[in-house]
């Protein structure tokens, strides 16, 4: 399934090779936009992948929520698929404004409550999962897991004093060991590697060598 996706986000022009700086502030030669999963029959086979990598997992959950902005389709449209395949949950999402009328507050959708599945794209640092995590034990619910695309697998940064450092473990590492939450995602960086080995006489030869070199300075261990 992992090397299917790889194809289907690289059809979708959502995963990229070139030169793209990160949130870390590196110079990445390959890059993961989950925007533009943008019309329907995208956004339905996506939803479809992220229905099968879940139940294959085994996790556990009560209810969907999806952190704003990128995890509010994302989350719905995986609620959608999973009421298709016979598992309908509740979904929830945020807002990033307080809103001052109607029901007013930042939560929209279902009440939180039981195991909360937060659905994402890609985990940088784990900043979206802190604050998710903040939103949904604020609403006295407990944040369980999470589901991603894309496992970059590279160390994640922190700041010290005023510097940003690399660490030695992923931001997927540190949601699963100093926050407690199950993580699992579609596809990773090995599975993104092994995509272009197989190519590596091809057109994507260059690509490869790029991003085997910027795994060899930044990857970590299997996460």
């Amino acid at each position: 399934m992992a090397q299917e996706f790889v194809q289907f986000a690289l059809d979708c022009g959502v995963l990229r090779f070139g030169e793209f700086k990160t949130k870390a502030g590196r110079l990445s030669p390959y890059f993961f936009n989950a925007g533009l999963f943008d019309d329907g029959a995208k956004l339905g086979r996506l939803a479809q992948f992220y229905a099968q990598r879940l139940l294959a997992s085994g996790i556990e959950f009560d209810m969907i929520f999806g952190p704003a902005y990128k995890g509010i389709p994302l989350g719905a449209t995986l609620a959608v698929e999973l009421a298709r395949l016979g598992r309908n949950v509740p979904f929830a999402y945020n807002r990033k404004e307080v809103k001052d009328h109607g029901e007013g507050g930042t939560l929209v959708g279902a009440p939180l409550k039981g195991r909360v599945l937060i659905v994402d794209d890609v985990m940088s640092a784990g900043t979206a999962a802190r604050e998710s995590i903040a939103i949904i034990e604020a609403a006295g619910a407990t944040a369980h897991a999470v589901v991603i695309a894309l496992d970059r697998q590279e160390m994640a940064t922190e700041r010290r004093g005023d510097s940003v450092v690399d660490v030695p473990y992923s931001a997927v590492q540190y949601v699963r060991s100093q926050l407690g939450l199950q993580v699992c995602a579609i596809a990773n960086l090995a599975d993104l590697m092994q995509y272009l080995a197989r190519d590596s006489a091809g057109g994507l030869a260059a690509d490869h060598q790029r991003v085997l070199a910027y795994r060899q300075r930044y990857g970590v261990e299997e996460s």
